[in-house]
């Protein structure tokens, strides 16, 4: 587990330490990465040895959803090339951004990234590899775009996103399908449940579902035309994700449920001709790419097709093949990744009509740059000669379709084509004559741009050369795995006699030479075909959405919220009622209340509050009055039916609420014109009736039947014992529904965070002049912060804290809680604001709004997580007695820092929205700075004799 958290710690480690130098950045993310390197290591020996390393920590068990991770030879492969060739990035990256970009930040995205791509690939729980599949997406849309200057580079973000993104939207509902088919979510539960999914009818569901989300990430047709846009990103993310990682989980996933998906003619036909197809049309395309990066782009492509289509062949064989050559192709890819980044940040271009001759000029690229193609064509004696050999000979051994020959010729044609763009790739950079145009003096960067590649160019060359010795081992254990069973015998060796794969592999290198040798010709057979693009067909499909949409939506909203809710409220009491009509809902036999004549007087006022609100509605001030008398009689109810923690929590709520309202209104003309119809009227009338009457009928249902097993019972029982408290309402939200506390502080959040961005621009554009147009439409009180009210201020503040500090400290047993303080220490903020102005109270606040939102969520959130470390599922609250003199025994438990986080954010929302909408009003009112609380300047009084 805690391999995959590193990462997630570097990147806020990286965050945090923005301000210091590149250099210092680098070494934080290289620590982080290098320590999950090692730990990783640590744990190779075990796993190759057969041992599955697990660990376990519940979250949600009723759901299914536990934070499970695995560690097999599959997973340690993967694991250890994003880790591996992450930490390269992370040395490569830190010399080739110029000092104009944030380093910080692309670490800290690029380590974001490493963390989701290590969940996925050692996660033993598909929902949570489910959540890491889509922060990939996520956290590539931001590596992607990370250059948001650059329009192609935010198109191109974009378009990842929203094919990456809508793939796995099938991916979800396809590993659910698998998951329901299995009778669990556990991975390693799924992958030995292969008859009961193979025989289930809803294998095909699954099987396309999942299909499009491992072709959409790895790129696949028709998918494939985002990865050639995203190459707008620099050049350390295109080495990472579209050479080594993220492309490459696709085909993980292909490999990790090939024990239970592979083996029927279905899963032949729909991976195999999608893979064959892939890799021959991305080879074609790449071939005639003038961009060193689309070339790569579009190669990659191709070797994806290739690997697709070796797992789709549903042999041992072919999955051996496929898990050695995943291995080569991430070598040799991310070296040239990097290398036409060394030739572009030297050279100031990457267009191969603009380079050649550069092997006198920059010969430690050009000799990594041509080992690395070399491999990448299929020739001897490097890794990538290897697994192309091997692949060919799985072609002659495939029948397609009762074609003998289909599978053979296509993958020798796509080899072929796979030669000349690696040849045209050598020789038209790095060969050929000296030019003397380039748009910079070509040189050899430092060891920190070609020192990365290097390492795994050396790589290329050792499992070439020795492939037995360096890859044997590692490619037998994972294809074990793959397989889920004892792999087939197999040599890694460069000769293997004269077999009809090698006679296909020197036709596709013969080929290919003479391929280059006409590409001009080739090119202008190539330019000449009417062949459709695909981002073309893509931007398309996407206008004629986005136009049905807007057509569909403006013929539903018209703008009118009243109709919007008018349609809301229709379809809600219609699904009532046909919910009401299938059921049973006669009142039951449960013996009710006796009313006393106060609560009819409180009823009559809750009514006639009510319905003065909708009569009064066009007067402003008015109309909130009435609200004020609504609230308070609901917290008079929950007195009477002894409910004190909702009583103090609604009439804080009021008077916080209320007092912003009020502030907010005040810029508001203070009569409302009439919006409505009578006929409108009497028909939102008859609808308001319909729903209260249903709704009312509902509840009068619900209570007064009697129970069989309320949960009420459980936090009755549960309230003392499990969460050490006696007030089973704190207990409840700050222990049993903890999670629901959590995330409703986290919509606080949000929504003060929303009323910040929509003010905060409130004094520029349109609104700005209509702001300084506005006019007070009542007399305004000569004496605007009266001396009574500023020194009653300054006494409630201390008081109000104590109350606060005392609701807060003994909500775990009587009535009170986070909530509740943070409600109280807000009114006693609000007061200061009022009694003293904004500028007075602004000028001595010193703690940022924005930081206690922050910290409060954090703290919670921290709280939530402590819990995990000890093997507790999430916000499990801790409690014990403690002793001290003269205090006597006292109780402490966890929950107490979840309430403060609680405390701390509703502070922190309330005084955002306070200071957005007293910033609002002051520019309107044109209100000169003022440093004294009172109307009347202390300096500027003189002394009177008496």
């Amino acid at each position: 587990m805690l391999i995959s958290v590193l990462p997630f710690l570097g990147a806020l480690a990286v965050s945090l330490a923005a301000r210091w130098t590149r250099t210092a950045q680098a070494i934080i993310a290289g620590g982080f990465t290098l320590a999950a390197v090692l730990l990783l290591v640590s744990k190779a020996p075990a796993v190759l040895g057969g041992q599955v390393i697990g660990s376990r920590l519940e979250w949600i068990p009723a759901l299914g959803l536990n934070v499970e991770y695995f560690l097999d030879p599959l997973g340690l492969m993967f694991a250890g090339l994003i880790l591996g060739i992450g930490l390269l990035i992370i040395i490569y990256a830190t010399f080739y951004l110029s000092a104009a970009d944030c380093s910080a930040r692309f670490l800290a995205f690029l380590m974001l990234f490493m963390g989701a791509m290590l969940g996925i690939v050692i996660s033993d729980n598909i929902l949570l590899l489910l959540v890491f599949w889509e922060m990939t997406s996520l956290s590539s849309f931001l590596l992607i775009g990370f250059w948001r200057h650059l329009p192609e580079g935010r198109q191109g973000a974009r378009m990842a996103l929203a094919v990456t993104g809508g793939g796995g939207l099938a991916l979800i509902a396809g590993m659910l399908v698998l998951g329901n088919i299995a009778g669990s979510y556990q991975l390693t539960e799924i992958l030995i449940a292969r008859e009961a999914i193979q025989t289930s009818p809803l294998y095909p569901v699954a099987l396309v579902l999942i299909l499009i989300g491992c072709f959409t990430k790895s790129a696949q047709f028709p998918f494939h035309f985002w990865l050639p846009q995203a190459m707008a990103a620099p050049t350390p993310v295109s080495a990472y994700l579209h050479s080594a990682t993220m492309v490459k989980a696709g085909v993980f996933l292909l490999a990790r449920l090939w024990p239970v998906l592979a083996g029927t003619d279905l899963w032949f036909y729909l991976v195999a001709t999608t893979g064959l197809v892939t890799m021959l049309l991305g080879a074609a395309i790449a071939l005639f790419k003038d961009d060193l990066k689309a070339l790569l782009a579009y190669s990659t492509i191709s070797h994806l097709g290739l690997l697709t289509m070796l797992f789709g062949f549903g042999t041992p064989m072919a999955a051996v093949v496929g898990v050695f050559h995943i291995l080569n192709h991430a070598t040799f890819k991310a070296a040239l990744f990097m290398n036409a980044g060394i030739v572009d940040h030297e050279v100031g271009t990457r267009d191969a009509r603009r380079l050649g001759g550069l092997v006198h000029l920059m010969p430690i690229a050009a000799t990594l740059g041509t080992i690395a193609g070399l491999s990448m064509a299929g020739l001897p004696p490097f890794n990538g000669f290897l697994s192309k050999e091997m692949m060919l000979e799985e072609a002659t051994h495939t029948v397609w379709g009762g074609l003998e020959w289909l599978v053979p010729v296509i993958a020798t044609v796509a080899a072929l084509l796979s030669a000349a763009y690696s040849f045209r790739y050598v020789a038209h950079v790095y060969f050929g004559p000296r030019r003397d145009d380039y748009p910079k003096a070509p040189h050899d960067p430092g060891i920190g741009l070609w020192g990365p590649p290097a390492v795994l160019v050396v790589l290329v060359v050792l499992i070439g050369l020795f492939p037995a010795a360096t890859a044997g081992p590692l490619v037998q254990e994972v294809s074990g795995v793959v397989i889920g069973a004892e792999p087939p015998y197999f040599a890694l060796k460069m000769w293997h006699g004269f077999t009809p794969a090698l006679i296909m592999s020197i036709v596709a290198v013969l080929g290919g030479a003479l391929l280059l040798w006409r590409h001009g010709s080739a090119e202008r057979i190539w330019r000449a075909l009417p062949l459709p693009v695909a981002k073309n067909m893509f931007d398309r499909f996407t206008a004629l959405l986005v136009t049905t949409s807007r057509t569909i939506t403006d013929a539903i909203d018209t703008g009118s919220l009243q109709r919007s809710l008018f349609v809301f409220f229709l379809v809600a009491i219609g699904l009532g009622i046909e919910g009401m009509s299938a059921g049973e809902y006669a009142a039951g036999a449960r013996d009710t209340i006796p009313a006393s004549s106060i609560d009819v007087i409180a009823w009559l006022a809750l009514v006639g509050g009510t319905v003065a609100v909708m009569v009064s509605q066009q007067h402003r001030f008015l109309t909130l009055v009435y609200i004020s008398v609504v609230g308070l009689v609901v917290s008079l109810g929950f007195i009477h039916l002894s409910a004190p923690d909702l009583a103090l929590t609604q009439i804080s709520v009021e008077v916080v609420t209320i007092l912003l309202l009020l502030l907010a209104l005040n810029l508001l003309p203070k009569r409302a014109w009439p919006t409505s119809s009578r006929t409108r009227r009497i028909r939102d009338a008859v609808l308001a009736v319909i729903g209260g009457g249903g709704v009312g009928w509902l509840s009068w249902a619900v209570m007064t039947r009697q129970p069989n097993d309320p949960i009420s019972a459980f936090h009755w029982a549960q309230a003392k014992p499990g969460g050490g408290g006696t007030n089973v309402v704190n207990v409840t939200l700050v222990d049993f529904r903890g999670f629901d506390t959590f995330g409703e502080i986290i919509v606080l959040g949000i929504a003060a965070l929303g009323i910040f961005a929509l003010l905060e621009t409130a004094a520029r554009g349109a609104s700005g002049r209509r702001l300084l147009a506005w006019k007070p439409d009542l007399i305004r009180s000569p004496e605007r912060h009266p001396m009574m009210l500023v020194v009653g201020s300054r006494l409630i503040l201390p008081m109000a804290i104590v109350v606060g500090l005392y609701l807060f400290l003994r909500g775990h047993n009587l009535p009170g809680g986070g909530f509740i303080a943070g409600l109280v220490f807000s009114i006693a903020m609000l007061i200061q604001y009022m009694a003293s102005g904004f500028e007075w109270a602004e000028k001595r606040r010193r703690i940022e709004r924005h930081a206690l939102i922050t910290l409060g969520i954090l703290t919670a959130a921290a709280t939530g997580l402590g819990s995990l470390v000890f093997g507790e599922p999430f916000l499990t609250s801790a409690f014990g007695y403690f002793h001290l003199p003269l205090i006597g025994e006292f109780e402490l438990a966890t929950a107490l820092l979840f309430d403060i986080g609680v405390a701390l954010t509703v502070i922190g929302a309330v005084m955002l929205a306070l200071s957005q909408l007293s910033n609002v009003a002051q520019r309107a009112e044109k209100i000169e700075h003022v440093e004294h609380p009172m109307d009347i300047d202390p300096s500027r009084t003189t002394e009177t004799n008496l």
